[in-house]
Parts: structure tokens; C-alpha cells; sequence
């Protein structure tokens, strides 16, 4: 069996430059992700995960470089059939109609060939059963991002890419909805590219992790080997100056080759 490392990319990004109005806000950005595995994407606040993710999803198109979905590349392709190709996406607002209940939303997404049933979405959410005649907009912030997850599970994605799912949500709930990317992963052999700014939650979790900073990836590798580097891991986040930053790219099994530091 493949490990998580050596398993064929269903997503890759090649030398990918994306932004809006003409003006990049991510450079030469390569990354992949594997059927059945976890791949984290930290940074701080503006350094371009979220553009990444609309660019994966053809919300964003690409200026530069090739993004490679299942095989095929995607650029030029809309939002829309990106999405029929397997891609759900989890954005930070939710993108809930509080309108509708809970089983409303499940149903209406659980809509065509090939999708799951409403039974093995509610056997990996279970707090959403109680809720499922309960409007959108009257559940907690960790209901309705449950919602927003299940919704997404029931087409039945090969590869979900989640948008800041932390946001607003207390520590130990966090925990509860990052096991739940793992047993997606495991059992649907899902392929999960997260964004998230709990990095400690992200890394118990996933298999790999990238750290981007100032549009770039300054930083990759096994998120075993990232937990076990927290200073690496702090200077990338942070995006100092003892971290390569102009399209070089530092691996943490080979932390002990970075640059040094100039001297005042």
C-alpha cells in the first residue's frame, strides 16, 4: 500500500500564479494532494491560502502555471464543472441558507447519482440528528459548520478542500471537527486540503502540511516532522527572514541547511 507520501496526486498545482485585476497574490505555487490523505495549508492572515483554494475551485483563474485536477487540467474551466468533477468546497462563510433546515440542505445537495446517503453523512456528524428540522440560522457556529461539512460530504467529493474551518469555534471543538477530516480521508478516500489557523490541530491530523507566506510556500513536508520543528515552523508562519522567501522552498527534514541569518 501507498503511504500517504508516495500516493498518486488527484490534485496538483504546478508553478501556479493567481490574484485578481491583473495583480498576482500567489506565486509559482506547486503543491499536490493524494486520494485518502490529509495536506494542511498554514500562514498567516494574507499570506494567500484562500486565493489558492478559489483557484483550485475556478472561482479564481490562473495567470501562470497549470492546475491539474483527477489528470486533467482545470484552467479555464468554471467554478461549476470543476465541482461535478468530484470538488466540494467548504468556504469560510459557510455558505449556509438560513432559511432552510438542516435536512433541506442535505437533501437538496444530496442531490443526483453517485452521492451519499443522509445515514453515513449523520454516522460521521451525529450532533446534527437532534438538529435536522432546526433552520440554518438558528443553529450554534459549530452546528452550522457541521452543516456546511456534511453538505459538502453528500456529493460524495473526491477531494474537499475546507476554508479556515476553526473559525469561531471553541478548542475542543476544533479537535472534534479535525477527526472528522481524518476518518473522511480514511473512509471515503477523500482527498482533504485544509486551511486552517490552528496549527496544532491542523498537524495532529494531517499527513503533510505546506506553510505559505507572502503569496509563496516557504515551507513543506511530513506534518510529523513539522510538529517535531516548532522554532522551523514558527519563523515560516511568520514569515522571518531566516526562512527563504524568493520562490525557495525549505523542507523540515532538511531544516539544518536553511541560510543563516545575515548580521546586523
Amino acid at each position: 500500500m501507498a503511504t500517504a507520501s508516495h500516493r498518486p496526486k488527484l490534485l496538483e498545482l504546478e508553478s501556479v500564479a493567481a490574484g485578481y485585476l491583473g495583480t498576482p497574490v500567489v506565486r509559482d505555487v506547486c503543491l499536490g494532494v493524494g486520494a485518502g490523505e490529509v495536506v494542511a495549508l498554514l500562514g498567516s492572515n494574507g499570506a494567500g491560502k484562500t486565493t489558492t483554494l478559489s483557484t483550485i475551485a475556478g472561482f479564481v483563474q490562473p495567470m501562470a502555471g497549470t492546475v491539474r485536477f483527477d489528470g486533467a487540467a482545470t484552467n479555464g474551466t468554471p467554478a461549476h464543472r470543476i465541482a461535478r468533477l468530484g470538488l466540494s468546497f467548504v468556504p469560510e462563510n459557510r455558505g449556509l441558507f438560513f432559511g432552510l433546515t438542516v435536512r433541506e440542505h442535505l437533501l437538496l445537495a444530496g442531490r443526483g447519482r453517485d452521492r451519499l446517503d443522509q445515514d453515513e453523512v449523520l454516522e460521521l456528524l451525529p450532533e446534527l440528528e437532534k438538529c435536522l428540522g432546526r433552520k440554518a440560522g438558528l443553529l450554534s457556529g459549530g452546528e452550522q459548520q457541521m452543516l456546511s461539512l456534511a453538505r459538502a460530504l453528500m456529493t460524495r467529493p473526491k477531494l474537499l478542500l475546507i476554508d479556515e474551518m476553526s473559525l469561531g469555534l471553541a478548542p475542543l471543538l476544533v479537535g472534534r471537527m479535525m477527526g472528522v477530516l481524518r476518518d473522511i480521508a480514511e473512509r471515503f478516500g477523500t482527498a482533504v486540503l485544509v486551511v486552517e489557523q490552528h496549527v496544532t490541530s491542523a498537524l495532529e491530523v494531517a499527513d503533510r502540511a505546506y506553510v505559505m507566506s507572502r503569496g509563496r510556500l516557504v515551507l513543506d513536508g511530513q506534518a510529523a516532522e513539522l510538529r517535531q520543528n516548532p522554532q522551523l515552523l514558527r519563523s515560516s508562519y511568520l514569515g522571518e527572514r531566516e526562512v527563504p522567501l524568493e520562490g525557495e522552498r525549505s523542507h523540515a527534514f532538511t531544516a539544518k541547511n536553511q541560510r543563516p541569518a545575515k548580521e546586523e
